[in-house]
């Protein structure tokens, strides 16, 4: 599974290719396939992303996770301080992310 993952150019948020839009949650990511490149050119020349880029994700029952921890932690949020999580009444965050 291909997502698309970048920042959100006016606030810098980690943002998460919908299949028609952005989101700040990951497990609204979809699988971009074959169209990755086109949709990562796309959103860059309407200036709605900064630095688009295509990672591996696994589809699981609760929606997407990145395949690589690097991934899981920016789709989290900083992992010195969990209450500042996008999660942060979620007691399985932590496990999530290792």
């Amino acid at each position: 599974m291909r997502i698309i993952t970048g920042n959100d150019l006016k606030s810098g948020a980690v943002t998460w290719w919908t299949g028609y839009d952005w989101s700040l949650h990951v497990e609204d990511a979809v699988d971009a396939g074959d169209q990755a490149e086109a949709i990562m050119a796309r959103e860059t020349a309407t200036c709605r992303v900064n630095n688009p880029y295509i990672i591996e994700g696994e589809k699981t029952a609760d929606g997407v996770r990145p395949a690589h921890i690097k991934d899981r932690i920016r789709a989290l949020g900083p992992t010195v301080r969990p209450d500042l999580t996008l999660k942060p009444a979620d007691p399985e965050a932590r496990e999530w992310v290792i």
